[in-house]
Order: structure tokens, then sequence, then C-alpha cells
């Protein structure tokens, strides 16, 4: 098997590893402090701001138009067009720039 593969199987487990071991440490408590639970419902918040940041502090005009739109259609739409918009709109910029 090729390294890539290992790679690949390896992040998978530990990915899987850390969801299994979060729900079974949480399952154990009958209940959640509230504030335990408003810190994990602000995690996918977190996690999407240290995805989208660095990219937003090094894109070009193509990258923020994208960024752009699909923000204006995640007001209206749900995560699919926004995705599929802003995947277009950087695939037909990055195709007409260069």
């Amino acid at each position: 098997m090729s390294t890539t593969l290992w790679i690949i199987l390896a992040g998978a487990l530990v990915t899987y590893a850390t969801r299994v071991g979060g729900h079974l440490v949480l399952s154990r408590f009958e209940h959640v402090h509230p504030r335990v639970e408003a810190g994990l419902n602000a995690v996918p918040a977190a996690v999407l701001t240290t995805l989208v940041a660095p990219a937003a502090l090094g894109a070009g005009p193509v990258e923020w138009a994208a960024l752009g739109l699909a923000g204006a259609v995640s007001l209206r739409g749900g995560l699919l067009p926004m995705f599929l918009v802003g995947a277009a709109v950087l695939i037909i910029g990055r195709h007409l720039v260069g």
C-alpha cells in the first residue's frame, strides 16, 4: 500500500476514535452542564473559522468573489446551494483568470 493511503486510513481512524470517544464520555453523564453544552455548540463555528480565516487572508479576487457569493446564497438557501455556488465561482473564476 502507498504511504498516502496509510495516511488517509490513519486519519480516518483517529477521526472516528475521537468522535466515538467524545460520545462515550458524554453518554456517562446523566445531565450535561449548560456551560459545557454551550461550549460544545460553539465548536462547529470555531472549526469553520479556523478553516475559512487562513484561506481568506491569502485570498485573491476570485476567492473573495466566491466567498461573498457563497455567503449571500447562505442567507437564503441551504448548505448545498451555498457550496455549489462557491465551488462554481471558484472553478469558473480560476479558469478565466489563469
